[in-house]
């Protein structure tokens, strides 16, 4: 049984693990300035590569690494990877004058912000339905609230810093908290069900049971969508839709605002309104979302800013339970389902962050990609159907 500090230390990792996250895009502005980095749109969106490459691979490592060494180390070592992240980036500042050698410390900056992200975040939700085993649905969703929270305040402590002056004040903000959260980390138990076995050579990977396809394209899907509205939203509402780069902003934090309610919602609610219900309703909503964005004539701001506060509140809840469903149906690798389903939504990431771009070089405008993403959402509403119809069934059997 978990004390109640390492509850509150996982979850304040949670809320830590979303500020870095977002460290780097909300510094955007920044790496394409050409008084600071003078990056091009193509070499800030290949910056990224890096961090979906080593956060699919750490995700499918970490069950297997959770075994040998402990989740406790698992997880310290992403955060780790996670400090040392944003020491090169706060590093990369001293060499904006040559940008060959700035940006090479970016992409390792970026490798081991995927590094960190894919050994702590599923980690985290492990602890998280390990620590709550009456209420994992809910406590799951919490964490991940926790953590868009933090990706919430990561634009807001730009803005603040730029207005100071220096914008590496965020990178460094990070540091601070990641230090913090590893000297309280350490000293506490932290243990799940999974034991560690140190003299291990190898371990037996569990087979892949067939239901898990459906949940990995599910967080597939899900990653697409997300990523749509997560990278492109700001650069559709100022070519699209004729919005200021204020308003962009807005946007952005107005999206991953509604994200972090979302959650908050319907953890608070799962009583009245069950997972389940949420899981098949929350894919329709994403659905309207995008058509609403796809269809706005130039020069609706401000319903850009409706929509994608909408498409906010459609994802909020999606990943965190199919996190949860996932550790709960699939009890032959519950260890492993959190890293597994977060590689499959990275991929997602992967798809949206890189795909979006050429498809645009080709000649499909941007609202046509959104419509495509409408597409993805339809097929997470189907999907839904299936886990939440098959697993509740499998669950309940695992409860008797």
């Amino acid at each position: 049984m978990a004390t109640p500090l390492e509850a509150r230390v996982v979850y304040g990792a949670g809320l830590v693990q979303g500020i870095v996250l977002v460290t780097f895009p909300a510094a955007s502005t920044i790496f394409t300035d050409p008084d600071e980095y003078d990056l091009s749109s193509s070499q800030y969106g290949a910056m990224f590569l890096p961090q979906v490459v080593t956060a699919i691979a750490t995700s499918l490592l970490g069950a297997r690494l959770a075994r040998r060494y402990g989740s406790k180390r698992v997880y310290l070592a992403g955060l780790a990877a996670s400090l040392v992240s944003m020491a090169l980036l706060v590093t990369s500042t001293l060499f904006t004058d040559d940008q060959s050698v700035a940006y090479a410390l970016l992409l390792v900056a970026t490798a081991f912000l995927g590094t960190g992200f894919g050994l702590t975040v599923p980690t985290l939700n492990t602890f998280t339905a390990s620590f709550h085993p009456t209420a994992v649905d809910r406590s799951v969703l919490v964490l991940n609230a926790l953590l868009g929270l933090g990706t919430v305040l990561a634009p807001v402590f730009v803005a603040i810093f730029v207005g100071l002056g220096f914008w590496w004040g965020l990178p460094i903000l990070s540091s601070l908290l990641l230090v913090g959260l590893i000297l309280v980390s350490a000293p506490l138990a932290l243990r799940t069900g999974l034991r560690a076995v140190p003299g291990e050579k190898a371990v037996a990977r569990p087979a892949v049971p067939s239901r898990f396809w459906f949940y990995a394209g599910f967080a597939v899907l899900y990653g697409i969508c997300e990523t749509m509205n997560g990278n492109w939203s700001q650069i559709e509402m100022t070519t699209e839709l004729g919005a200021s780069t204020v308003v962009a902003s807005l946007t952005l934090t107005t999206f991953w605002a509604t994200v972090t309610l979302g959650r908050v919602l319907f953890a608070a609610i799962e009583r009245t309104f069950s997972p389940q219900r949420t899981y098949r309703l929350l894919p329709l909503v994403l659905v309207g979302a995008f058509v609403l964005i796809a269809a706005l004539p130039d020069g609706s701001a401000g319903a850009g800013v409706l929509g994608f506060g909408i498409a906010g509140l459609g994802c909020s809840a999606l990943l965190p339970l199919t996190i949860s469903f996932a550790g709960e149906e699939l009890v032959a690798i519950s260890a492993a389902a959190a890293g597994w389903v977060i590689a499959a939504y990275q991929l997602g990431y992967g798809i949206a962050a890189f795909g979006a771009g050429p498809l645009q070089d080709a000649g499909v405008t941007l609202p046509s990609i959104f419509a495509m993403a409408a597409v993805a959402a339809a097929g997470m509403a189907l999907l839904s159907v299936v886990i939440t119809r098959r697993g509740a069934q499998a669950r309940s059997n695992v409860a008797a």
